[in-house]
């Protein structure tokens, strides 16, 4: 949690004058029992009322100075708490999208939500308790026993005595709630992770009538949720109970103790309730400590999970410096080029792609198939850097993709994926996305490539029409066709289409592609199908075996030479065949 304090620096006005004004408030409440101590032992014990008006004026003037005090200390605190929050969660947003796709794996969506919004808010609460209460409690006590003391040294014994009682409560409970709380955020994440995947999978959960399985899954992970909320509860349930006896068995003790002293004419009645008022004080501040240690183990369990975040380091890294480019570049460079490429996923032994080498040349349009889990989309992945090579080296334009700044080589490429992502935004701001530069000409170059201005143009807003979150207002298809727009708007010098065409039709399918190779002539194409059909016009086709290369060629050559692509264009055609016959 010292972590974090850096944040509180940026707010050092509130964090100084917030507790300077609780404490002014603190001292006036030390005061009213000894004002109403006075009114006890002289206004009514003489019956002079003038007095008691007097002295209750001057108790009503302590209040408002106090109300005063109190409200600027909670205008303070909030400053406080709201700018900390807000800043945490800005540096921790941007630390997140500064991770690499293995340390956001790592943790899981689910997680860094809630990171990022119920633990952040933990950390709020307990910077404003900080402003506001950790000053005020402990003076309270301190300075109700100081008061106890200066009325009588011999009761304030009980003060003494009920203090440390109650922080071994309080150490006590603190030391086990920590371990539970950790555990709650724990089970919080699971519980969003079953909400999350039902709330996006809504359709295929309705389609298989999977609701009752579902419930039942969500009822699980929810009393997981709720068997550890209450571990944790039960024991921060015993903070009050256990300090209100403790204080109580204090005030028993300085009635029955400073009973006999008032007979003794040692103390007189009004000092007596002055005791007793402390004594409450010193009660109420620690109620107060009691609900701020729940409050700061929270945190604790939160900053923890927080700090998790900051201390991932990015395993794809920004180049320590800018390399000396060459003067010219050579017309016979590669566009893209693996040289004896390995590479295999964090926490995993086994290698996904094991010794590759393939030169594409600038312009070319390149095929990539193979079976399920031969590799297609970790060797696309390599190339804007979503994951590093493990061994080996990647270059673009004949530099390696680790010299170049995330920022440049990214704008060099676009990807449009299988699954497309949109966002709840119009049309035009979606295709925009990658290039918020396009003009109106780009997006309707765009959108026409795509084969999307055919249904675009018949919405009724057209460009304007706004795509619900996760494009659930589009079809498939429509998804995939504004996904290679958006790719396209951004002109790249390489385009990759990881089986971005999966769900359009054959004729739609086609007229993509030809569009497509008029129109991008000068743009490095790479193409990732499961249909061989769809690759047989590529200057060549990469042939993917179980994280190696069966083999590298045109269609023509690979149905001579090569037997894994024979073998998917056999299964293929006849899955025709059947089709045919079935028809």
């Amino acid at each position: 949690m010292f972590q974090l304090i850096r944040y509180l620096k940026r707010f050092k006005k509130q964090v100084i004058l917030g507790p300077m004004f609780k404490l002014t408030e603190a001292i006036f409440e030390l005061i009213v029992p000894l004002v109403m101590a006075s009114i006890i032992d002289v206004g009514v014990k003489n019956g002079d009322s003038s007095y008691v008006l007097r002295m209750g004026g001057l108790m009503v003037v302590l209040g408002v100075i106090g109300l005063a005090c109190a409200l600027t200390c909670q205008y303070f605190a909030a400053r406080a708490s709201q700018g900390v929050g807000t800043a945490i969660r800005n540096d921790l947003f941007a630390h997140i999208n500064s991770l690499s796709m293995a340390e956001i794996d790592q943790i899981g969506t689910p997680s860094l939500v809630n990171r990022i919004n119920n633990d952040v808010n933990q950390l709020q609460l307990a910077v404003a308790m900080l402003i506001r209460l950790v000053v005020r409690a402990p003076f309270l006590v301190i300075g109700s026993t100081v008061m106890a003391m200066i009325l009588d040294w011999k009761l304030s014994l009980i003060f003494l005595a009920s203090i440390p009682l109650i922080a071994l409560v309080l150490y006590w409970i603190m030391s086990r709630c920590v371990p539970f709380f950790r555990s709650v955020q724990r089970h919080l994440d699971q519980l969003s992770l079953v909400t999350r995947e039902n709330l996006e999978g809504a359709r295929v959960i309705r389609a298989f009538s999977a609701q009752k399985a579902e419930r039942r899954r969500f009822e699980d992970a929810n009393e997981g949720y709720t068997k550890e909320s209450v571990r944790a509860g039960k024991i921060s349930a015993l903070l009050n109970p256990l300090t209100y006896v403790i204080a109580n068995t204090a005030i028993i003790g300085i009635i029955w103790f400073g009973g006999t002293r008032v007979d003794g004419g040692v103390l007189t009645q009004g000092e007596i309730i002055a005791l007793v008022n402390y004594m409450t004080q010193i009660l109420l501040a620690l109620i107060v400590v009691a609900n701020l240690v729940v409050i700061f183990t929270k945190a604790q369990a939160s900053a923890v999970r927080v700090n998790e975040v900051f201390a991932l380091t990015p395993s794809v890294q920004e180049p320590a410096a800018k390399p000396q480019m060459p003067s010219g570049k050579k017309t016979d460079t590669p566009k893209i080029e693996f040289q004896n490429v390995s590479f295999r996923y964090p926490q995993s032994s086994e290698y996904a792609l094991r010794s590759l080498s393939i030169s594409i040349r600038p312009g070319e349009t390149i095929g990539i198939i193979g079976g399920t889990g031969s590799g297609k989309t970790t060797l696309i992945s390599l190339i804007p850097r979503l994951f590093d090579v493990t061994e080996g080296s990647l270059l673009i334009d004949g530099r390696d993709v680790r010299e170049y700044s995330l920022a440049e080589l990214r704008r060099k490429i676009a990807t449009a994926s299988q699954r497309a992502t949109l966002f709840h935004a119009t049309i035009r701001e979606n295709v925009a996305f990658g290039a918020p530069e396009a003009t109106d000409e780009d997006i309707a170059k765009a959108l026409e490539i795509s084969q999307s201005s055919e249904f675009v143009n018949k919405l009724e807003q057209k460009w304007d029409t706004m795509v619900a979150q996760g494009g659930t207002s589009l079809s498939g298809g429509q998804r995939q066709r504004l996904s290679i727009a958006r790719a396209l708007a951004a002109k790249p010098e390489i385009l990759i289409l990881d089986d971005s065409l999966s769900a359009l039709d054959f004729k739609t399918d086609a007229k993509l592609r030809r569009a497509l190779a008029e129109a991008e002539k000068d743009t490095t194409v790479i193409l990732v199908s499961q249909r061989a059909a769809a690759l047989r016009s590529a200057d060549q086709i990469i042939v993917l075996d179980d994280g190696n290369v069966a083999g590298i060629g045109t269609h023509a050559d690979l149905m001579r030479t090569c037997t894994v692509y024979q073998e998917i264009c056999a299964s293929q055609l006849d899955v025709s065949k059947e089709r045919g016959q079935a028809v």
